[in-house]
């Protein structure tokens, strides 16, 4: 503790009996939120001069909530009596929104979405209270002379300072009033960012329209709902009324006096991890630590455990069923849960993780979903199609103390609908709206698994869709034991390779055999390990052990380059899954109406499923184009042999841009189903047809690709950045080579390619991907002679081949790109 906080006068030295630092045990036996009463109990006069009453303060009229801090709200205001034992504590602070209004953040976030996480303690200042942030992002053990230097050079904000209005009736603690900190617009714990701020013109919070909604103390958090409306010129949602609602939920949760011993992460394995800086280390540079997130699970007999028993951990991991889940899912949701048991007895755990219902009130008239002792799979009924599993953790050792799996009502629906578009081909029981209770069950049952698996501490693993050959999973006796993708943690969520007649295909994602060797690699207790340092030598090895097989290695799916890597594919070769997955989509689209419209006598579902089927579409394009400037990534340690980063072959690149030409850029008339698009819109399916094979042909014309392509060049690699724009162009051109009639949907494409080449060529600035993927200065590489070149020589055929078109459409079509290309060519100067 710093020196000035402990000058202290000596009246109040005298006054204030000090006490253990160590108040869990005692607030969790303190009595609970459920028991709040009027304060009676006359209070002790307060022992400093300048402090009032106890009583004058907590007046009789007082509602009392025991918990980690007791809360008294007297009139409308709130206040916090902190013990002197929980000053100097660590306590995780979290602010996330309760309910927010319609298009808030551009719809990326939901109602439970953490704002911020940040770390707090409580400090005596002289007659105020002072709540303090306080990082462990920059450390050093306090035993080394260059601590002082790390607490010097890391000072941490203050958040608020509270007058101190009374001491506790045992002068073991303090009074604060928390009334106007929870009214104010505090930035810190705001849900409003800066640029949210900036883009809805906020100009300040109207505090006649804000209030605390509810405070609540449990014996290890306290939970605090804030009701808020600034004054918005131009708001998300309900313009007419110029603001902006919303509600927070302000969390504080006491994090262990001891921290867990952090596990030391390792990028080859996937974990959600939390970093510092070790100022402490013999490098002649500051250390970047990172260490993994997970539950502190310890066995019961550990030496039971070394003898390669299953042990039940000293505390179990438990998710609650909210008691708003309907009867009918809650052996889904706990299956989900505890499908977890089998990964964790592996790691040598038995039942490591339980899901139960919800206590009655009779049985724990005490329990709240909003009590950190208690993980809940919260049911919520909200049109969002969504599920999340976030987890608190502990910022100084990466411990998850608490999770709630967030499920959204609707989120079904999103299953139910690509159910039917993707495996209605091979698959009766998809070819329906109704979709059997059974396999809808299954499904719940893998998203909460998958949703589970975040809060154990297990990011996406996108490389693991890649680790079976895509003809297996046709294979039912394949399917049936390793699933679809080697982890629940990929976006794999259908079969879409099984074609009609392969018989006992598993059509829905299931744990694979990767989710058992993360869960050991992150979970495994290692008792002769007394340091995290000591457990690298064991951890190193079980990874070289599976080094070369796929089925246990890990990608974030990020930068969008490696197809292995990829969101919502299975399948080892992405062309041929691409291939399979068409061939169903086109078995569906002349069924759909049948199977939609035809059933319930409306058109709404069928417009929203052929929506998403043109989706469907768009993903098995997208997949064959990141082998396009593609880059395979094997995560490596220098002690092992190979190259991270490996360039896709020339050949495989070349297949997939013919791929592309035929299946993403020819004219898709099999979408084009008469009884669909003449009763869901009067014009738009040109339109959207346009519009998604631009969105792929910029894709492949953007300079973040091509850079990569140009790399091909110094890797000896045979296929470049001049060989792709040709094939491309020329396939895409390809009716002024043959004289074909050029119809609309090439009409269109044939535009937007020729509006791309005069992006690359004149847009200014042209350096759109500094900050993200590949980097390059397009004016100073190969793009701009590789468009000009190409361009002057797509002008020079097409005016060789004006004179063959009779059809009057395809004859301007030819004068109008001509014109267009010496515009780009040379564009006019304003």
């Amino acid at each position: 503790m710093p020196k000035f906080y402990q000058v202290i006068s000596l009246a109040l030295l005298m006054a204030v009996t000090q006490t253990s630092c160590s108040t869990t045990k005692e607030a969790a036996q303190q009595p609970t939120a459920a028991s709040q009463t009027e304060n009676t109990v006359k209070a002790r006069p307060a022992s400093r001069s300048g402090f009032k009453n106890y009583n004058e303060v907590i007046t009789k009229d007082a509602v009392s909530d025991q918990g980690l801090f007791t809360i008294h709200r007297v009139g409308d205001k709130y206040y916090y009596e902190i013990p002197d034992s929980l000053l100097q504590r660590d306590f995780l602070w979290i602010s996330r929104f309760a309910s927010l209004p319609s298009g808030l953040g551009g719809g990326y976030v939901n109602a439970g979405s953490s704002v911020n996480e940040q770390m707090v303690v409580w400090q005596k200042f002289n007659d105020k209270i002072v709540l303090k942030t306080k990082s462990y992002n920059a450390v050093a053990a306090d035993s080394l002379p260059i601590s002082l230097s790390v607490q010097a050079n890391n000072y941490q904000p203050t958040i608020y300072a509270f007058d101190i209005a009374a001491l506790s009736r045992d002068s073991a603690g303090y009074v604060i009033d928390v009334t106007k900190f929870f009214s104010s617009d505090i930035k810190v714990i705001s849900g409003l960012s800066a640029d949210m701020r900036k883009n809805y013109k906020v100009s300040k919070l109207d505090e006649s329209r804000s209030f605390i909604n509810s405070v609540k103390s449990f014996p290890l958090n306290i939970e605090v709902k804030q009701d808020f409306t600034y004054d918005a010129a131009e708001p998300p949602s309900n313009s007419a009324t110029g603001s902006i609602s919303l509600m927070m939920n302000q969390s504080m949760v006491l994090l262990p006096k001891e921290p867990m011993q952090p596990r030391i992460n390792d990028y080859r394995v996937g974990y959600f991890t939390i970093r510092q800086v070790d100022y402490g280390s013999e490098a002649l540079k500051a250390d970047e630590k990172s260490y993994i997130r997970r539950w502190k699970l310890v066995p019961k007999d550990i030496a039971a455990y070394e003898r390669g028993e299953l042990v039940e951990p000293v505390k179990p991991i438990v998710y609650y069923l909210d008691p708003a889940t309907p009867d009918k899912l809650r052996p889904y949701i706990k299956a989900g849960v505890e499908q977890w048991q089998k990964a964790f007895e592996t790691a040598g755990f038995k039942n490591a993780i339980i899901a139960k219902d919800p206590p009655s009130p009779e049985e724990d008239p005490d329990f709240s979903p909003e009590d950190v002792r208690y993980s809940v799979i919260r049911y919520v009924a909200s049109t969002t199609r969504n599920a999340v599993g976030p987890s608190v953790s502990d910022p100084r050792s990466g411990e998850i103390i608490e999770s709630d799996i967030i499920w959204y009502h609707n989120h079904l629906r999103s299953y139910r609908n690509r159910y039917l578009l993707e495996t209605g081909a091979a698959n009766p029981n998809a070819r329906t709206l109704e979709t059997p209770l059974e396999d809808l069950g299954e499904m719940m049952l893998e998203v909460i698994t998958h949703e589970v698996g975040h809060a154990l501490g297990l990011p996406h693993n996108m490389k693991a869709s890649a680790a079976y050959p895509t003809d297996s999973l046709r294979s039912g006796a394949f399917t049936q034991q390793y699933g679809i993708a080697a982890t629940i943690m990929d976006y794999a969520r259908y079969n879409y390779i099984a074609q009609p007649g392969d018989q006992n295909i598993r059509f829905i994602r299931q744990l694979g055999p990767y989710d058992h060797y993360a869960i050991n690699w992150g979970y495994r207790y290692l008792p002769d390990a007394n340091s995290a340092e000591e457990e690298v030598p064991t951890l190193s090895k079980w990874i070289t052990e599976r080094t070369g097989d796929p089925i246990y290695q890990f990608g974030s799916g990020s930068g969008g380059y490696d197809p292995e890597s990829q969101t919502e594919g299975i399948g080892a070769n992405v062309v041929e899954s691409s291939t399979y997955g068409l061939k169903n989509l086109k078995r569906v689209a002349p069924k759909l109406y049948e199977w939609t419209a035809a059933q319930t006598n409306d058109y709404d579902d069928l417009e929203e499923l052929y929506g998403e089927l043109v989706g469907v579409w768009s993903r098995y394009i997208g997949h064959v184009v990141t082998n396009v400037g593609g880059v395979h990534e094997n995560r490596l340690k220098p002690e092992q042999t190979g190259y991270i980063f490996t360039p896709v072959a020339a050949k495989t690149q070349t297949a997939s841009m013919d791929w592309l030409l035929n299946n993403a850029f020819s004219s898709p008339e099999w979408l084009h189903q008469t009884n669909i698009s003449r009763n869901i819109h009067h014009a738009s399916y040109v339109e959207s047809i346009r519009n998604l094979q631009e969105r792929h042909l910029n894709n492949l014309l953007s300079a973040d690709r091509m850079a990569r392509l140009m790399e091909n060049e110094v890797n000896n690699v045979g296929y470049n950045a001049l060989d792709m724009v040709r094939q491309l162009q020329r396939g895409i051109w390809s009716e002024v080579y043959s004289g074909a009639k050029i119809d609309i949907y090439r009409r269109n494409l044939q535009k937007a390619y020729l509006d791309r080449m005069n992006y690359l060529l004149n847009e200014e600035p042209a350096r759109s991907n500094r900050n993200y993927g590949t980097p390059v200065e397009i004016s100073q590489s190969d793009i701009r002679s590789i468009a000009r070149g190409e361009l002057v020589k797509l002008q020079r055929q097409l005016r060789s081949t004006q004179s063959r078109y009779n059809n009057d459409l395809s004859r301007y079509h030819i004068d109008d790109a001509i014109v267009r290309i010496e515009n780009i060519l040379n564009p006019k100067k304003a």
